[in-house]
């Protein structure tokens, strides 16, 4: 009698539409996170606030197959047969020699082929934020907050017609007719009516309070606004994702510091000189008036082109350390542009003064670049310290 082998199907080639759709957004997301640096930085994202989706080049993904050679050419990389796994074959020489040519002169061999794929916000959001906290967060004098489950477990007389629970309203109905000494169902009258209830619960949070001040004078030129604005909005995307009872106040100072709100703090410019002191002794009052430590995490970020008076640097170290002292975190980052660049900086101030100073983080920005680096300085990543610059 003939044996019977057993045939065992490779279930996987089933899946394997399911596996190259996963690899492929397993390689989005790395690319993502690979240039982090200079996706965040794009003006498309700072420009179009409400935007949803957005487009990043990424390189297109091939399978690999063979290629059957039917005049038996022979080609680099090609093996004798003895080869084992991991051995490295013979690289392209001509390639080589191309490779150093182009990388004198002008190129000659061809591009990469990359797609522009979209990236939901929420995807960028998590790639950069899911791992950032405030730093130095701690538990204060805690208040209770309300809020709607999405649980609907809770029955009761009155709601509305979409919530009804059909099996708990024909109970109610069987009951008083039974009790009534009826036999039979007749109708269901609007006593009978029972609904599902979103259920109430109390959350006990720490409060927090962000202070953003930004420096709008005239010394601040686009590149300075833009990279100011930009850290902010990330700022606030972070604070809007991970907590829920942050406040945040906007302040914009020249030689005099006001309370603006959002839309006017990224949108409007100024002109005039520069007194930094003047936003600091705006957070001070505002903190001693609406905000005491002992209630609140305290937190102010400030960002300016250091180009301050110089004789207002000495009363900028004064109230500094009294904002530190209130502060669980100030964080001061200096946006330098290097065709404009001369004299002392408050940068440069405040590295002698507060250098190791555990609430204070200061960080210098040249380019795009630096307003992921701003960002790792100021938030801590989650489950560690935060990254001093």
């Amino acid at each position: 009698m003939r044996s019977c082998k057993l045939i065992k199907e490779d279930w996987s080639l089933y899946k394997k539409i399911f596996l190259d759709e996963k690899r492929h957004r397993e390689r989005v997301i790395a690319a993502l996170k690979k240039n982090l640096a200079d996706i965040i930085s794009h003006e498309n994202l700072i420009l179009d606030r409400d935007k949803k989706i957005f487009r990043i080049p990424v390189r297109t993904l091939q399978e690999f197959y063979f290629k059957y050679d039917y005049e038996q050419e022979k080609f680099f990389g090609q093996g004798c047969g003895s080869e084992q796994e991991g051995d490295i074959l013979d690289q392209d020489v001509s390639c080589r020699r191309q490779f150093v040519q182009t990388a004198q002169g002008v190129g000659m061999s061809p591009g990469i082929d990359f797609n522009e794929m979209e990236i939901c916000i929420e995807d960028l959001e998590k790639a950069l934020l899911e791992d950032l906290r405030l730093p130095n967060f701690t538990e204060k004098e805690k208040s209770k907050t309300t809020f709607l489950s999405p649980d609907l477990s809770n029955i009761a007389s009155n709601g509305s017609m979409s919530q009804v629970d059909k099996r708990r309203t024909l109970l109610e109905s069987i009951k008083r007719v039974r009790l009534k000494g009826g036999l039979e169902l007749d109708h269901i009258l609007p006593e009978d009516l029972r609904y599902r209830v979103w259920n109430e619960k109390e959350e006990v949070v720490s409060s927090a309070v962000v202070l953003a001040m930004m420096d709008v004078s005239g010394s601040m030129g686009p590149f300075e606004k833009y990279i100011a604005r930009s850290f902010f909005y990330w700022m606030l995307r972070l604070l809007r994702l991970n907590y829920s009872e942050v406040e945040i106040v906007f302040l914009a100072h020249h030689t005099m510091a006001k309370r603006v709100n959002e839309g006017d703090f990224f949108s409007k410019g100024e002109s005039g000189g520069t007194r930094c002191s003047s936003v600091y002794q705006l957070a001070l009052e505002i903190i001693d008036k609406e905000y005491n430590p002992s209630k609140y995490n305290v937190y102010a970020f400030h960002f300016s082109d250091g180009d301050n008076l110089p004789s207002d640097n000495t009363k900028c170290l004064e109230l500094m350390a009294q904002l530190i002292a209130k502060c669980s975190l100030v964080g001061y980052g200096e946006i330098i542009n290097p065709y404009f660049k001369n004299g002392v900086h408050l940068a440069d101030v405040y590295a002698a003064a507060f250098k190791k100073k555990p609430g204070f983080c200061s960080i210098i920005i040249k380019d795009r670049s630096g307003i992921y680096a701003a960002l790792k300085a100021f938030f801590r990543v989650r489950g560690g310290k935060y990254e001093r610059a």
